[in-house]
C-alpha cells in the first residue's frame, strides 16, 4: 500500500487528490497539510512513501518543506506555475518529481507508482529545462562526496542520466543489458548518496562531471 500525504493551501485541491488517489487499488492518503510546516509534522509523524507538494503555500512554502522531509520521503513537487526557478529548486531541495497541477489523472497516478518505487520523474523536457536553468546560474563545480569512488563505467552512465536517459536508452547507446545499466545506476546512488535519479542529475551538473551545452 502507497501511504500519501497531501500538502495544498486549498482544502478543494486536496479533496479532488484524495478522491482520485483513495479510489486506487494500492493507495491510500494518510493524512492532508494545508501549510509546509504542518506537510514536515504530519510527514514525520505518519511517515508517508510519497507526498504531493504543492509551491506556494502560506508560511513555510512547498520548497522549504521538501528540504525538511526525513529522506525516506518521496516528494512530488505540485504547481500551477511551470517555471524554471521552480524545477531547479524543487530537485536540488530532494523532490523526485515535479508535476503541473492540470495534469491528467491517469499521469499522476502513474507518478506516483513511479516514484514510490524509487525512480525519478523526470522527464528529458524537464531535464533539459534543468539543464538551462543550471547554465543560466553556473557556479564553480563544487567537490561531490563519493565521486572519486565511482568507476570509469559508471561515471559514463552518471553522464547519460543527466541527459535524461532511460535505464532502456543507456543501456542500448552502451551495448549493455538494461539490468546492467540499471545496476550501475544503483551503484552511483549508493556511492552519491542520492536518493533517486533526480538527484544525479543535480550532482553531475553541481559537481562539473557534466557541463551545460555539451548535448
Amino acid at each position: 500500500m502507497i501511504k500519501i500525504l497531501l500538502a495544498d493551501d486549498q482544502a478543494l485541491v486536496r479533496a479532488g487528490f484524495r478522491a482520485l488517489l483513495d479510489a486506487q487499488d494500492g493507495m491510500t492518503v494518510v493524512a492532508e497539510a494545508s501549510d509546509g510546516a504542518e506537510a514536515v509534522r504530519l510527514a514525520e509523524r505518519h511517515r508517508p512513501d510519497v507526498v504531493l507538494m504543492d509551491i506556494r503555500m502560506p508560511g513555510m512554502d512547498g520548497l522549504t518543506a521538501t528540504r525538511e522531509m526525513p529522506d525516506h520521503i518521496k516528494v512530488i513537487i505540485l504547481t500551477t506555475f511551470e517555471l524554471d526557478e521552480y524545477v531547479f529548486e524543487a530537485l536540488r531541495g530532494g523532490a523526485s518529481g515535479f508535476l503541473v497541477k492540470d495534469t491528467e489523472p491517469a499521469e499522476l497516478i502513474q507518478a506516483v507508482r513511479v516514484v514510490a518505487v524509487g525512480e525519478a520523474l523526470l522527464s528529458p523536457s524537464v531535464t533539459r529545462r534543468l539543464i538551462a536553468e543550471y547554465a543560466s546560474r553556473a557556479k564553480e563545480p563544487h567537490i561531490t562526496a563519493g565521486l572519486e569512488q565511482l568507476t570509469d563505467r559508471e561515471r559514463e552512465v552518471l553522464t547519460l542520466v543527466a541527459t535524461g536517459m532511460t535505464n532502456d536508452e543507456i543501456a542500448a547507446k552502451l551495448f549493455m543489458a538494461p539490468a546492467t545499466a540499471k545496476t550501475h545506476v544503483s551503484r552511483a546512488m549508493m556511492k552519491l548518496h542520492a536518493r533517486d535519479r533526480a538527484q544525479l542529475v543535480v550532482i553531475a551538473y553541481e559537481s562539473g562531471l557534466v557541463k551545460p551545452g555539451w548535448f
